[in-house]
């Protein structure tokens, strides 16, 4: 996920993908606990996703 692509959308949307990227995470963090998750990199990726777009939606000024 590219920042500008995230900083183009809008709060609502924003909010839209954290909401959708927890889900994400939780998906993959019980795969990976389950031992069904081939690759790792994932949960970081995702992760590093979140922390992306709470950092330009606190950018924005929404809490």
């Amino acid at each position: 996920m590219k920042s500008k692509e995230v900083r183009d959308l809008t709060i609502d949307e924003l909010r839209q993908k954290e909401k959708s990227l927890a889900e994400e995470l939780f998906r993959l963090r019980f795969r990976n606990a389950a031992g069904q998750l081939e690759s790792t990199a994932s949960l970081k990726k995702t992760r590093g996703n979140i922390a992306l777009v709470k950092t330009i939606l606190r950018e924005k000024g929404v809490k």
